[in-house]
Protein backbone atom coordinates (compact mmCIF):
# COMPACT_ATOMS: atom_id res chain seq x y z
CA UNK A 1 0.00 0.00 0.00
CA UNK A 2 1.50 3.51 -0.77
CA UNK A 3 1.55 5.95 1.64
CA UNK A 4 -1.64 8.42 2.12
CA UNK A 5 -3.00 10.67 4.03
CA UNK A 6 -4.60 10.25 7.15
CA UNK A 7 -7.92 11.61 8.06
CA UNK A 8 -9.36 11.71 12.08
CA UNK A 9 -12.99 10.28 12.68
CA UNK A 10 -15.07 10.13 15.16
CA UNK A 11 -16.79 6.20 15.83
CA UNK A 12 -19.36 5.38 17.79
CA UNK A 13 -19.26 1.79 17.26
CA UNK A 14 -15.76 1.44 17.71
CA UNK A 15 -16.44 3.60 21.48
CA UNK A 16 -19.56 0.99 21.88
CA UNK A 17 -16.74 -2.17 21.55
CA UNK A 18 -14.08 -0.12 23.57
CA UNK A 19 -15.84 -1.29 26.13
CA UNK A 20 -15.11 -4.81 25.48
CA UNK A 21 -11.50 -3.81 24.69
CA UNK A 22 -10.67 -2.52 28.25
CA UNK A 23 -12.35 -6.01 29.50
CA UNK A 24 -8.59 -7.70 31.41
CA UNK A 25 -9.52 -10.86 29.71
CA UNK A 26 -7.78 -11.51 26.73
CA UNK A 27 -9.61 -11.13 23.25
CA UNK A 28 -9.21 -12.64 19.74
CA UNK A 29 -9.50 -9.97 17.46
CA UNK A 30 -9.48 -10.34 13.74
CA UNK A 31 -8.68 -7.05 11.72
CA UNK A 32 -9.78 -7.75 7.76
CA UNK A 33 -7.44 -4.90 6.21
CA UNK A 34 -4.22 -4.47 5.19
CA UNK A 35 -1.69 -4.45 8.64
CA UNK A 36 -2.37 -1.46 10.02
CA UNK A 37 0.87 -1.27 13.49
CA UNK A 38 -1.64 1.14 14.63
CA UNK A 39 -4.00 -1.26 15.19
CA UNK A 40 -1.37 -4.12 16.43
CA UNK A 41 -0.31 -1.59 19.31
CA UNK A 42 -3.83 -0.61 20.68
CA UNK A 43 -4.76 -4.21 21.02
CA UNK A 44 -1.67 -5.76 22.63
CA UNK A 45 -1.23 -2.81 24.45
CA UNK A 46 -4.40 -4.04 26.30
CA UNK A 47 -3.35 -7.75 26.47
CA UNK A 48 -5.33 -9.12 23.19
CA UNK A 49 -4.37 -11.40 20.21
CA UNK A 50 -5.21 -9.84 16.89
CA UNK A 51 -4.74 -11.33 13.42
CA UNK A 52 -4.87 -9.67 10.13
CA UNK A 53 -5.98 -10.80 6.87
CA UNK A 54 -6.86 -8.66 3.59
CA UNK A 55 -9.69 -9.81 1.87
CA UNK A 56 -9.68 -7.10 -1.01
CA UNK A 57 -6.31 -7.98 -2.01
CA UNK A 58 -6.90 -11.57 -2.24
CA UNK A 59 -10.09 -10.99 -4.29
CA UNK A 60 -8.07 -9.92 -7.07
CA UNK A 61 -6.63 -12.88 -7.34
CA UNK A 62 -6.79 -13.75 -11.08
CA UNK A 63 -7.24 -17.28 -10.83
CA UNK A 64 -10.42 -16.86 -9.06
CA UNK A 65 -12.37 -15.16 -12.13
CA UNK A 66 -14.97 -17.89 -13.48
CA UNK A 67 -18.59 -17.20 -14.67
CA UNK A 68 -21.91 -17.62 -12.51
CA UNK A 69 -24.84 -19.82 -13.63
CA UNK A 70 -26.38 -16.86 -15.85
CA UNK A 71 -22.91 -16.85 -17.80
CA UNK A 72 -21.61 -13.47 -16.00
CA UNK A 73 -18.32 -13.09 -14.81
CA UNK A 74 -18.08 -13.61 -11.17
CA UNK A 75 -15.38 -14.68 -8.77
CA UNK A 76 -14.87 -18.67 -7.01
CA UNK A 77 -16.55 -18.25 -3.57
CA UNK A 78 -15.43 -21.53 -3.12
CA UNK A 79 -11.72 -21.59 -4.23
CA UNK A 80 -11.57 -18.14 -2.14
CA UNK A 81 -12.49 -19.58 1.00
CA UNK A 82 -10.33 -22.78 0.65
CA UNK A 83 -7.85 -20.24 0.59
CA UNK A 84 -8.83 -17.16 3.15
CA UNK A 85 -10.54 -17.12 6.48
CA UNK A 86 -9.30 -20.83 7.22
CA UNK A 87 -9.50 -20.29 11.15
CA UNK A 88 -11.26 -22.76 13.39
CA UNK A 89 -14.89 -22.52 14.44
CA UNK A 90 -15.71 -20.19 17.15
CA UNK A 91 -12.03 -18.84 17.24
CA UNK A 92 -12.52 -14.78 17.98
CA UNK A 93 -13.99 -12.76 19.70
CA UNK A 94 -14.35 -9.36 17.61
CA UNK A 95 -13.94 -8.93 13.94
CA UNK A 96 -12.99 -5.66 12.84
CA UNK A 97 -14.92 -6.05 9.31
CA UNK A 98 -14.61 -1.85 8.78
CA UNK A 99 -16.49 -1.46 4.80
CA UNK A 100 -15.04 -4.60 3.46
CA UNK A 101 -18.94 -5.68 2.18
CA UNK A 102 -19.22 -2.53 0.18
CA UNK A 103 -16.05 -3.12 -2.22
CA UNK A 104 -16.45 -6.79 -2.13
CA UNK A 105 -17.13 -8.49 -5.21
CA UNK A 106 -20.78 -9.31 -5.06
CA UNK A 107 -20.21 -12.91 -5.39
CA UNK A 108 -18.19 -12.95 -1.82
CA UNK A 109 -20.14 -10.77 -0.26
CA UNK A 110 -22.59 -13.64 2.11
CA UNK A 111 -20.04 -16.48 1.33
CA UNK A 112 -17.39 -14.18 3.47
CA UNK A 113 -19.97 -13.09 6.24
CA UNK A 114 -21.39 -17.15 6.53
CA UNK A 115 -17.76 -17.57 7.22
CA UNK A 116 -17.45 -15.03 9.89
CA UNK A 117 -20.74 -16.14 11.76
CA UNK A 118 -18.69 -19.55 11.38
CA UNK A 119 -15.22 -18.22 12.93
CA UNK A 120 -17.33 -15.60 15.80
CA UNK A 121 -17.42 -17.30 19.12
CA UNK A 122 -21.81 -17.27 20.21
CA UNK A 123 -21.97 -13.67 22.03
CA UNK A 124 -18.61 -12.28 19.48
CA UNK A 125 -19.18 -9.09 17.82
CA UNK A 126 -18.72 -7.58 14.29
CA UNK A 127 -17.76 -3.92 13.82
CA UNK A 128 -18.83 -2.98 10.19
CA UNK A 129 -19.18 -0.02 8.36
CA UNK A 130 -21.38 1.03 5.18
CA UNK A 131 -21.91 3.97 3.00
CA UNK A 132 -24.72 5.67 2.49
CA UNK A 133 -26.20 6.87 -1.20
CA UNK A 134 -25.00 10.39 -0.33
CA UNK A 135 -21.25 8.65 -0.76
CA UNK A 136 -21.40 8.66 -4.22
CA UNK A 137 -20.15 5.66 -6.78
CA UNK A 138 -16.42 7.47 -6.57
CA UNK A 139 -16.39 7.13 -2.48
CA UNK A 140 -12.59 6.02 -1.49
CA UNK A 141 -11.84 2.98 -0.25
CA UNK A 142 -10.45 3.55 3.18
CA UNK A 143 -8.11 1.82 5.83
CA UNK A 144 -8.77 2.19 9.02
CA UNK A 145 -6.54 2.66 12.06
CA UNK A 146 -7.52 2.86 16.08
CA UNK A 147 -6.20 5.75 17.52
CA UNK A 148 -8.30 5.71 20.68
CA UNK A 149 -11.54 4.87 22.17
CA UNK A 150 -13.45 6.41 19.86
CA UNK A 151 -11.42 7.45 16.98
CA UNK A 152 -10.17 6.38 13.85
CA UNK A 153 -7.65 7.31 11.45
CA UNK A 154 -8.81 6.70 7.97
CA UNK A 155 -5.59 6.08 5.09
CA UNK A 156 -7.34 6.37 1.54
CA UNK A 157 -6.50 2.70 -0.25
CA UNK A 158 -4.12 2.98 -3.28
CA UNK A 159 -2.85 -0.40 -4.03
CA UNK A 160 0.01 -1.27 -6.63
CA UNK A 161 0.77 -4.71 -8.51
CA UNK A 162 2.60 -6.77 -5.74
CA UNK A 163 2.22 -10.46 -4.68
CA UNK A 164 1.21 -11.69 -1.23
CA UNK A 165 1.13 -15.72 0.05
CA UNK A 166 -1.98 -16.03 2.26
CA UNK A 167 -2.47 -17.95 5.52
CA UNK A 168 -2.63 -21.45 3.60
CA UNK A 169 0.30 -20.79 1.22
CA UNK A 170 -1.60 -19.21 -2.15
CA UNK A 171 -0.34 -16.48 -3.56
CA UNK A 172 -2.37 -13.43 -4.75
CA UNK A 173 -1.10 -10.79 -6.74
CA UNK A 174 -3.02 -7.02 -6.40
CA UNK A 175 -4.05 -5.64 -9.38
CA UNK A 176 -3.10 -2.09 -9.82
CA UNK A 177 -6.22 -0.37 -9.40
CA UNK A 178 -8.19 1.61 -6.80
CA UNK A 179 -11.26 -0.52 -5.06
CA UNK A 180 -14.11 0.89 -5.93
CA UNK A 181 -17.63 1.51 -4.25
CA UNK A 182 -19.45 -2.03 -5.46
CA UNK A 183 -23.05 -1.40 -4.07
CA UNK A 184 -25.18 1.03 -0.84
CA UNK A 185 -26.66 -1.35 1.11
CA UNK A 186 -30.02 -0.04 2.71
CA UNK A 187 -30.85 -0.91 6.48
CA UNK A 188 -33.37 -3.99 5.00
CA UNK A 189 -30.27 -5.54 3.20
CA UNK A 190 -28.02 -5.09 5.93
CA UNK A 191 -30.50 -6.64 8.03
CA UNK A 192 -30.61 -9.39 5.87
CA UNK A 193 -27.09 -9.30 5.47
CA UNK A 194 -26.31 -10.45 9.02
CA UNK A 195 -30.05 -12.40 9.55
CA UNK A 196 -28.20 -15.19 11.11
CA UNK A 197 -26.40 -12.82 13.96
CA UNK A 198 -28.52 -12.86 17.04
CA UNK A 199 -28.72 -8.97 17.36
CA UNK A 200 -27.90 -5.82 15.20
CA UNK A 201 -27.46 -2.22 15.83
CA UNK A 202 -26.81 0.81 14.04
CA UNK A 203 -25.11 3.70 14.71
CA UNK A 204 -25.94 7.20 12.77
CA UNK A 205 -22.76 9.60 11.85
CA UNK A 206 -22.25 13.02 10.45
CA UNK A 207 -20.90 11.74 7.39
CA UNK A 208 -21.79 9.32 4.51
CA UNK A 209 -20.57 5.90 7.12
CA UNK A 210 -23.34 3.86 8.99
CA UNK A 211 -21.76 1.64 11.79
CA UNK A 212 -23.12 -1.64 12.40
CA UNK A 213 -22.43 -3.82 15.19
CA UNK A 214 -23.61 -7.82 15.19
CA UNK A 215 -23.36 -10.29 17.52
CA UNK A 216 -23.36 -13.69 16.63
Amino acid sequence: MQTAQRVSRRSSGLAELAKSFASDETLCVLDLGYTSAANIRYLTERGHKIYSEDLLIASTDPDLATVNEEGKPALDSKRFLAENLTYPAAHFDVVLCWNLADYLDESLVKPVVGRLWSVLKPGGVLLAFFHTREAGPDAPCYRYHITGADTLEMQAIEPRRETRRGPTGAVHTAIESNFRLQRVFNNRHVENLFRDFASIKFFLSRDTIREVLVVR
